[in-house]
């Protein structure tokens, strides 16, 4: 069993979660233990396709892992659109895509090669 996640969680709920003590109420990165906004500008174009901004592979995924836990917000409501799949199998590593509340709860017991993102709304 490997090192666990340096980040704690100790809240989620509709458009925000708590994180080490500090509260965010945007879409959150954790690449290697650090946290980042997210900033999905990038994937803006694509809304229209799917009515919400999906996830695509032009935002600045932290692919330095081995496993990406991807939390689509509190119905599952996030699209993570094809490319992210095919730029994950190309890169070997392991998507685990879930509700947000079930990502963090994936999170709380991750070893260390995992990042994150994560929806908070929707």
């Amino acid at each position: 069993m490997g090192k666990s996640l340096s980040v704690r969680f100790s809240g989620y709920s509709f458009g925000s979660v708590r994180v080490d003590g500090v509260t965010y109420d945007h879409d959150l990165i954790i690449d290697r233990g650090k946290i980042r906004k997210r900033n999905k500008g990038a994937s803006r174009r694509f809304r229209g396709a799917y009515g919400h901004t999906p996830l695509s592979a032009a935002e600045d995924i932290p692919w330095r892992c081995r496993r990406l836990v991807i939390g689509t917000g509190a119905d599952g409501a996030l699209p993570v659109m094809k490319q992210v799949h095919e730029q994950a199998r190309r890169r070997e590593v392991d998507l685990v895509i879930l509700p947000t509340a079930q990502a963090i709860s994936v999170l709380a017991k991750a070893t260390k090669d995992t990042n994150a993102i994560l929806h908070l709304t929707c």
